[in-house]
């Protein structure tokens, strides 16, 4: 991996869209929140904005905003509706302080700051990044100077930045084309957050793969000119000892899916792109975990391929070998990801870990049930999961409760081998999926998967269109409350 490969991959900077902190800076200009029922009382108080604001029709409405002029034409200060008080923000959950982001898209350069958010200044102020974020890698010219946020007093401007930090990472790791990011850059970027954080990373390559037991990751990658490989990242802070829990994420890294040899038509290859969404999810949660110095044994894998299509490619109706010793009969080579996760899953179980998180962009069927916003979300542990699903509700990070519903291991049935990798019916595709995966893992204490979709449609307060490391946030907060209970 040369250095210049390793420095591409570094963390994305986050300077241009937050104040310094610590810094004698010039107030910035007050940003309100307002509900449809009553202005804020500095707002209220200015008889002048009182009237411009009624000159606009301004209301408080969700998502409208208004700016209000100073005596000398400068700016004096944003208003930004959040609808009826204590009612719905219009975005898919969480407080109203999350539309801030859409801000951070829309005003004129400077420096601002909240006004009166209270306990939710960080949540507004990461809200403000993940609203900033811009993908401009492979567009002409500089970044338009940004207008910037200081981070209030009482937030962790810390945290701030590595959350915003992460999910910006996931986010262009996801928007970069397949041309850009193959198996070995996505090893880079790896590398780069190993780099950063002072932890230990390797990887197996190639036909490697088959002296290493990891037979179904080389299936599943070796038609592809760019060779597949296991992407192994472990860290730990300087007080874990061998009781310190061990948390394994295991993300599917496949760079772009065809569908091998049961190929996809021209329309549904058009974002495969983000099929390595659930790698980047994972480097995501990893960045939080670390930055934050997280009480726990952090072991990130990363089954990274591609699906092609070559005279070597397996075929419909082949049957692998995985590395727990299970034999797969290949239904459908488009169900790649399950494969490649299988032996990762196979992997971390080894350990034994406290608990086990696959995620992945893995079945069409999750998007027909919950729709592009709502990652599908299987766990057989019912305080980890009611955390996950109240945190993604509070930070604007949802999530869906599924079931591993044992009524469905029929559907895995093979005539030949011990089972198959697709049902041969059409029902339940995302909770056979998850149960097919669910078979590589009986030593983890617990185990989460997580089916998400891995891009946003359109624009959104807490984002633009485009990739998306969707949970990681919600992952992370979890984990963090776990850490300090």
């Amino acid at each position: 991996m040369s250095a210049n490969e390793l420095g591409r991959w570094q963390i994305p900077d986050v300077d241009r869209v937050f104040s310094a902190e610590g810094a004698e800076l010039t107030p910035g200009t007050p940003i309100w929140l307002t509900s449809d029922d009553a202005l804020p009382d500095k707002v209220a108080s200015n008889a002048a904005h009182v009237r411009w604001l009624e000159a606009q029709r301004f209301k408080g409405t969700v998502r409208r905003q208004a700016l209000l002029p100073a005596d000398n034409g400068s700016l004096a200060g944003v208003v930004l509706g959040t609808g009826k008080a204590g009612g719905k923000p219009g975005e898919p959950c969480g407080p109203a302080d999350l539309l801030v982001g859409q801000l951070a898209a829309s005003l004129p350069p400077g420096d601002y700051a909240l006004a009166g958010t209270g306990e939710a200044d960080e949540l507004a102020a990461i809200a403000w990044g993940l609203g900033a974020y811009r993908y401009r890698r492979y567009r002409g010219g500089e970044f338009d100077p940004a207008p910037r946020l200081q981070i209030p007093v009482g937030a962790d401007a810390k945290k701030v930045r590595a959350i915003v930090e992460a999910v910006w990472l996931g986010r262009d790791l996801i928007n970069t084309p397949p041309s850009d990011l193959g198996p070995d850059e996505l090893e880079a970027a790896a590398r780069a957050l190993a780099t950063r954080h002072k932890a230990e990373i390797s990887t197996t390559v190639g036909d490697d793969l088959l002296s290493a037991n990891l037979p179904m990751i080389h299936a599943v990658g070796r038609a592809s000119t760019r060779a597949p490989r296991l992407i192994d990242l472990r860290w730990q802070p300087p007080t874990a000892g061998s009781d310190t829990p061990l948390i394994c994420l295991v993300g599917k890294g496949i760079c772009f899916d065809t569908g091998g040899l049961d190929l996809k038509p021209a329309a549904g290859m058009l974002l495969m792109k983000k099929d390595m969404g659930g790698a980047a999810t994972a480097l995501s949660i990893g960045h939080m975990i670390m930055s934050a110095g997280l009480n726990i044994r952090l072991r990130i894998l990363i089954p990274a391929a591609e699906n092609s299509v070559a005279g070597n490619a397996f075929r419909p109706s082949d049957v692998l070998t995985s590395r727990s010793g299970r034999t797969v009969e290949i239904g459908n080579t488009d169900a790649e990801g399950r494969l490649v996760l299988a032996d990762a899953l196979s992997l971390a179980d080894e350990e034994s870990p406290d608990l086990t998180v696959s995620l992945a962009t893995l079945t069409g069927a999750a998007r027909v049930a919950l729709g592009p916003d709502l990652p599908a979300f299987f766990c057989n542990d019912d305080r980890f999961a009611q955390s996950v699903l109240a945190q993604g509700q509070a930070l604007g990070d949802p999530v869906w409760r599924m079931p591993f519903w044992p009524g469905y291991e029929r559907n895995l049935e093979s005539e030949v081998a011990d089972m198959n990798n697709v049902s041969d019916g059409s029902f339940a595709g995302a909770i056979t999926a998850a149960l097919f995966l669910n078979r590589f893992v009986s030593r983890a204490r617990r185990y989460a998967h997580i089916d998400l979709y891995g891009w946003r449609p359109s624009a959104r307060p807490l984002g633009p269109k485009g990739g998306e490391p969707q949970s990681a946030r919600a992952v992370f907060e979890a984990l963090r409350r776990e850490t300090i209970s």
